[in-house]
């Protein structure tokens, strides 16, 4: 199903998207200062829609956060239809700590574990972070089930430029799926097609022994 993201006043400056029912959940980076040596992203896996209960709670707690979300039509029992906006990544938000102050997050009601092993928690590449802030208000994107299987492409054109993903044929066009391999999560956004091109099999995310864990 294709979505479209709200318009620019459901929108921080970053591109995240805001939930109309919840503003104030923003994370104001602007007003979270962190001596940066050290500070890394990091997945932290949150019971199931407490997503944005989460959110609120770090922002509280002045822990710099991401929460990107996108918005589709939901039908209630009556036959309603709603937009609504949910987690782009269910069971995900994003936080960058010093690894040290893990225990900060995991103190919050609602996490489960920073993603990572039993001695330490894995960084999400800030590419990925930056990627998702900057686009997420630029294409059209929705969660998509992490692809085991299929061909691996690099985006040669346009905006996404070297973004490497995996490719889903559609009837109208194509549609790449971007994965972050760390927590087995992908979403979807359409490309043109003379934008890609094959550049193999798609390889093992990660390796058998490298199972996230709870910390």
């Amino acid at each position: 199903m294709d979505v479209s993201l709200g318009g620019a006043t459901h929108l921080s400056e970053h591109g995240e998207a805001l939930s109309k029912f919840d503003i104030s959940s923003q994370c104001d980076s602007s007003a979270v200062q962190y001596a940066k040596a050290g500070f890394h992203w990091y997945a932290v896996q949150t019971y199931p829609r407490h997503e944005k209960r989460v959110h609120e709670d770090l922002r509280i707690r002045n822990i710099e956060c991401f929460l990107p979300l996108y918005e589709t039509v939901h039908r209630w029992r009556n036959g309603c239809k709603a937009r609504v906006e949910l987690p782009l990544f269910p069971g995900y938000i994003f936080v960058e700590i010093d690894p040290q102050e893990r225990f900060r997050v995991l103190e919050i009601p609602g996490t489960l574990s920073v993603v990572g092993s039993q001695r330490e928690p894995w960084p999400v590449p800030d590419s990925e972070i930056s990627y998702l802030r900057d686009n997420l208000h630029l294409h059209m994107f929705e969660p998509h089930a992490y692809m085991a299987v299929g061909q691996r492409v690099r985006i040669t054109g346009g905006p996404l430029v070297n973004l490497t993903g995996f490719l889903v044929r559609k009837s109208r066009g194509l549609r790449v799926v971007l994965a972050l391999d760390l927590i087995r999560q992908a979403v979807a956004v359409e490309v043109d097609a003379d934008d890609v091109e094959v550049i193999g099999p798609v390889p093992s995310p990660l390796q058998s022994s490298q199972s996230p864990v709870s910390m």
